[in-house]
């Protein structure tokens, strides 16, 4: 009687292990048994305290990439919790030394590739792509151990159209 406890229990556990892992691939895995990479998700975020932050989205030349943001972080206490478009620039402008100077403070910006060109995003941006790398995007800091908070972004590409 013992025994026969002891392997409807192993059973059990083992049934429950195999659901577990068919939800889990279920979870990771697209309908063609791809796994889902980090460009595929709907929804990312970008984090006040990290840097430069690849968005897992490879660009080519002539690609139009839309990145639409929303949430709110904290870049400076004396500010508080802002939106992706940033500080009031008349108040807090950047500063010189910001990744884009003389913008705005505490604002979404992206770059294409490890040494490409920062540009504002701030709440939504549509930009056509002259360069060929990964998205980054990051806030607008100098310095990103004091921050809090994320963006979540949205991102499309369409490719250019073809004559």
């Amino acid at each position: 009687m013992v025994k026969l406890q002891i392997l409807t229990r192993f059973l059990m556990l083992i049934a429950l292990s195999i659901v577990a892992l068919v939800i889990f691939a279920g979870a990771v895995l697209r309908a063609d048994g791809v796994p889902v990479q980090k460009a595929d998700l709907t929804e990312q975020r970008v984090y006040a305290y990290r840097g430069w932050q690849s968005m897992g989205i490879f660009l080519h030349p002539g690609e139009v990439v839309t990145i639409v943001a929303r949430g709110r972080w904290l870049y400076s206490p004396e500010v508080g919790y802002i939106g992706p478009t940033g500080a009031s620039p008349s108040r807090y402008p950047a500063p010189s030394y910001y990744p884009l100077p003389n913008g705005i403070g505490g604002c979404l910006i992206g770059r294409i590739g490890e040494n490409g060109h920062p540009f504002y995003v701030g709440h939504r941006a549509t930009i056509l792509s002259d360069a060929l790398g990964l998205l980054y995007l990051r806030i607008n800091d100098d310095i990103v151990t004091d921050n809090d908070g994320y963006v979540t972004v949205e991102i499309t590409v369409e490719s250019p159209p073809t004559d």
